[in-house]
Order: C-alpha cells, then sequence, then structure tokens
C-alpha cells in the first residue's frame, strides 16, 4: 500500500495538517493579552488621582496594545493563508469535472441509494434528519430514467402525434422492472420503520449510543447490562464481550477512587473488584479461566503492581475506547449489519480510487480501447489496511492469484497451492507436495475460503 506522499491525496492531508496547526488560538491568546493590558490600566488609572501619572499610563499602553494588534493581524494572515492553500490543494485532489464514462452504474438505483443514506444518518445518531430526509425522498421520488430518455426527433413521432418511443416503456424487461420493485420495497420498508418516534430501528441505535455515551463516561453498568441480556446471541457468533466489559470492570474497581472517582465503599477499591470478582466471574469459568485466575492473583500484587507479571492486564489507556468499538461492532451484527456504515467505506474507498480511473479513463479514451474484463479494474487500488477485508492468496507454485475457477487448496501436510498447480503435479490420483515429501491422494485435499 502507498504511503502518504506517494497518495493522490497526500498534499491535500498535509494542507489540512497545516491549516490545522494554523489555527486561532494564537490570535484569541493576543485578543486576552490585550484585554489584560486594558484591564490592569483601568485599576491603575482609577486609583491614581493624579492626572499626569494617567496620562503616563496610558502612553505607556500604547505600544504594548500596537504590537499585540499586529500580532493578531499576523496570526489571522497565517489563518488565512493556511486555508487558501487548503483549498487549492482540495480543487488540485477533486478536479470540478464529469468522470469521463459512457453511462453512470447507479443512474437507476436511486432508492438503494436513498436507502444507503438515511442508513447511514441513523448510524450516525443523526435520527431527525433521517427522517427527514426520507420523507422529502418519498415526497420528491426522482425517477432518472426521465432524464436519460433521448429526445425523439420528427420522424419518430407517428400521425397521432404519439412518440413511437413510447412504446417501449410498456414492454420493458420484467426482470428489470422486478428488481426496480425490489430496491422500491426495501426502501418502503425503511420508510415504515423511521415513521413514528417509537420506529424499531431508531430505537435500536438509540439505545446503542446512550451506551456508548456512558461507555465515554467510564460507567460500564449499561453496557454490561445489554451484553448479558443478549449473551445466548453473543455466544453463538462467538464473542466475549459480555467477559471483556466484566473484565474491565473488574479492573477499574480495582483502580480505587483515586482513579475512577467512584465512591469509597466496600464496592470500590481492591476489596470491592474481589465482590465483583464472587459474583460475577464465575460463569465465565469454562472459557476464560486463566485470565480470571491472572485477574485475581493480581491482589498479591497490589502494593506493586508496576513491577508485577500481571501490569500488562492493567493497563488500561485505550481499554474503554478500545470496548466502545468492540460493542459497536457487536450490536451491529446482531442487527445484521457491518460495523462500519457501508456508505462511508464506499464513498471514502471511491474517493480514493477516483484520481486513478479518472487518469485511467482519459486514457483510454484517448487510445480509442477499452478494458474488456468485467467486475474488475485494470490497475490495483491502494486502500489503508482497515478497508481490506479478504486476504488476497498468491499460489507459491504458479505465482498466480487464486480465483473462484481456481481457488486454494489445503493438502494433507497442511501447505496450500492453487487447483491448477494441484493439477500439475498430481500423478493419476496421488500427488507429492511441491515443498515437503509428503505424499497424499488428490481427493484429500481441501478447498479453503481466506
Amino acid at each position: 500500500m502507498a504511503d502518504d506522499s506517494t497518495s493522490p491525496f497526500g498534499p491535500l492531508l498535509l494542507e489540512l495538517a497545516r491549516m490545522r496547526k494554523s489555527n486561532l488560538s494564537a490570535a484569541i491568546d493576543d485578543v486576552d493579552k490585550i484585554i489584560d493590558l486594558l484591564s490592569a490600566a483601568r485599576d491603575q488609572v482609577a486609583a491614581e488621582d493624579d492626572s499626569h501619572r494617567t496620562m503616563m499610563a496610558l502612553t505607556t499602553l500604547q505600544n504594548p496594545v500596537k504590537s499585540r494588534l499586529e500580532a493578531i493581524n499576523t496570526d489571522l494572515k497565517d489563518v488565512n493563508k493556511a486555508q487558501k492553500g487548503f483549498g487549492k490543494a482540495l480543487d488540485k485532489a477533486l478536479p470540478h469535472r464529469d468522470l469521463p464514462m459512457e453511462t453512470d452504474a447507479m443512474d437507476d438505483q436511486s432508492a438503494l441509494i436513498n436507502r444507503a443514506i438515511a442508513m447511514h444518518l441513523l448510524r450516525e445518531g443523526q435520527f431527525s434528519v433521517a427522517s427527514n430526509f426520507v420523507q422529502e425522498a418519498r415526497d420528491n421520488p426522482l425517477d432518472t430514467r426521465h432524464f436519460s430518455r433521448p429526445t425523439p426527433t420528427p420522424s419518430q413521432v407517428d400521425a397521432d402525434g404519439d412518440d413511437d418511443m413510447d412504446e417501449p416503456d410498456f414492454h420493458e424487461d420484467d426482470e428489470e422492472e422486478e428488481e426496480d420493485d425490489n430496491d422500491d420495497d426495501a426502501f418502503e420498508s425503511l420508510t415504515a420503520q423511521l415513521d413514528g418516534r417509537h420506529s424499531g430501528l431508531q430505537q435500536k441505535f438509540a439505545e446503542m449510543y446512550s451506551i456508548l455515551s456512558e461507555l465515554r463516561g467510564r460507567n460500564l453498568s449499561p453496557a454490561i447490562r445489554w451484553a448479558h441480556e443478549n449473551n445466548g446471541r453473543l455466544e453463538a457468533k462467538g464473542s466475549n464481550l459480555e467477559f471483556e466489559l466484566c473484565k474491565l470492570q473488574y479492573v477499574w474497581l480495582f483502580k480505587g477512587p483515586a482513579v475512577n472517582g467512584l465512591p469509597d465503599d466496600a464496592h470500590n477499591g481492591h476489596a470491592g473488584a474481589l465482590l465483583y470478582a464472587r459474583q460475577h466471574f464465575g460463569r465465565f469459568q469454562a472459557r476464560h479461566l486463566v485470565e480470571i485466575q491472572q485477574l485475581c492473583c493480581a491482589m498479591v500484587y497490589a502494593s506493586n503492581l508496576e513491577a508485577s507479571p500481571y501490569r500488562r492486564i492493567f493497563a488500561i489507556d485505550s481499554a474503554f475506547d478500545d470496548v466502545s468499538t468492540s460493542f459497536t461492532r457487536e450490536f451491529c451484527s446482531l442487527l445484521g449489519l457491518a460495523a462500519e456504515s457501508p456508505l462511508y467505506v464506499a464513498v471514502t474507498a471511491g474517493a480514493i480510487a477516483l484520481p486513478r480511473l479518472i487518469k485511467y479513463t482519459t486514457y483510454m479514451r484517448e487510445k480509442k480501447t477499452e478494458w474488456t474484463t468485467e467486475n474488475e479494474l485494470a490497475f490495483e487500488t491502494p486502500l489503508p489496511p482497515s478497508m481490506i477485508y479478504h486476504p488476497i492468496f498468491v499460489c507459491p507454485v504458479s505465482k498466480e492469484q487464486t480465483t473462484e475457477r481456481n481457488p486454494p487448496m489445503l493438502l494433507p501436510c497442511g501447505h496450500v497451492i492453487c487447483n491448477d498447480s494441484l493439477k500439475n503435479i498430481a500423478k493419476g490420483s496421488r500427488c507429492k507436495c511441491p515443498y515437503c515429501p509428503t505424499e497424499g491422494h488428490v481427493r484429500e485435499a481441501i478447498r479453503i475460503t481466506l
């Protein structure tokens, strides 16, 4: 993956960093200093009865105030310069020109686009905005087919004044109409869910944001309660969220009132943590016995925890942020949704790929050629690790990337090669691994999904 220096957005990110650095903080500080100077002079004048000393105080005030005003102007110039630089970098990184393509692949998917936008607003907690958007999209539907339809020529208009081009509209492909109906149904379903104050989907996300707010305030109880109520579904998905929350609660209590700010009573501190462990850790012993033992054995090193072998467990600088991320992921998973907004991921990935796509399509148009492979780009788009969801396997024998027709195969010895390579090295029904002396039957090879 390319770094920021080679990325098409490298200059834009650099200018963004400069703009953040050149903020109004310095100007505000200079204004505060002028106010302090004026306040001190006012107090001095009020305390003096001598007019000569009053004039001297005001004269002495002129130069410092003047220098501060000049400093404010300099600060504002720096901010203005940074904003202009960012604007130019933004225009260069995202030029205002249409993508040189014959058709827009999404021009007939307005229902799906509207649904993605509404779902994104819901996921961000913008419930009123989402309701207004859905209402306006429903009351003012945009049918792009009316805009893409060509204007008929005089020869295409019959004697009755009817447009012959109207004929195909009544005989469109049934499958395409069915897909459009399904998209509209999906959007209408979302519209129905958003109608009213007590819509189920909105309530779910409101609950999620309420719990996340408590987590940011270092209150784990609502999240633990939710995880316990949904423990069966979470364990079915292999999630350890409830134990991770209880584990963090134990550590948080162990830190004591000086750190967690909770009341200094029997339910806080080392005694409170031990009491909490006795009440809640029992049901986790089958799966997390070793971790529970480590947490409880740390009591022995309570007076010098930093020098103990358990200090890593009690380092929770980023623990609340990590558990908030895990909670969001599991909450959305139970709703059948991805942890991140698909719209955000798609737009971000598209913005990263757009400059290269524009450059490529422009070049192909000039060369009067085209990329013939379907569902595949002619170049690789460098995406950040957070957007790489499916690892790519390259066969160590053929040096080719596996595909649906040439999947990776697991040999009995544990080595993996592609299916074509397996066929090439097979001798009848048997094969020998190209990386170790193990032999086996071809039928023993297992297709794997990475």
